[in-house]
């Protein structure tokens, strides 16, 4: 769960529990993120949260949003040599 005390922002806080769902395997690559509006409900957090956390889980390249499709998991480097 979010914490709306933390000094930590709550996207942030969003976008590293989703992090750590992708790499546990709970969201699996390929799969569908959940749904703006079933983010909003688990987290209790407003739209603008979920569409910031998502957007910085683009920028670490966890997922990638395809216009009217929805937004996916990408393949994940499980080799960890970074190359």
């Amino acid at each position: 769960m979010v914490n709306p005390l933390s000094p930590t922002p709550l996207y942030v806080q969003l976008a590293d529990l989703l992090t750590k769902r992708i790499e546990a395997g709970k969201l699996a690559s390929g799969q569908t993120l959940p749904s703006e509006t079933q983010l909003r409900q688990e987290f209790g957090v407003s739209r603008g949260t979920v569409r910031a956390a998502v957007a910085l889980l683009r920028e670490r390249g966890l997922v990638v949003t395809m216009p009217q499709r929805g937004t996916y998991v990408r393949a994940q480097d499980v080799t960890g040599t970074g190359s």
